[in-house]
């Protein structure tokens, strides 16, 4: 939740790097914030269009960060999961 401490708010308000998931939030949250104040956005397009950036925001994290890591992981450990799309699980 991006509700932290005043002077946590103080820092990060000032450029500060935040330190934990609640201040990433904060930080994430005021700049849509901002974004929304300084364009003058209102309405559900606005509040649309916000939300579809921090989607692909998200979609963009998962396939640089976790698929290369899930990747490894799998490799290290097995796979969890056998079923296929393709339905090569049926055959081999």
């Amino acid at each position: 939740m991006p509700y932290i401490k005043p002077e946590d708010r103080v820092r990060i308000d000032a450029g500060g790097t935040p330190t934990t998931a609640g201040e990433l939030n904060y930080a994430i949250t005021r700049l849509c914030d901002t974004y929304l104040i300084e364009n003058k956005a209102g309405g559900y397009a606005a509040i649309n269009d916000v939300i579809g950036v921090l989607e692909c925001c998200k979609l963009e994290m998962y396939q640089v960060q976790a698929v290369p890591y899930e990747e490894v992981k799998m490799k290290e450990n097995g796979e969890a999961m056998t079923w296929r799309a393709d339905r090569s699980h049926e055959g081999a």
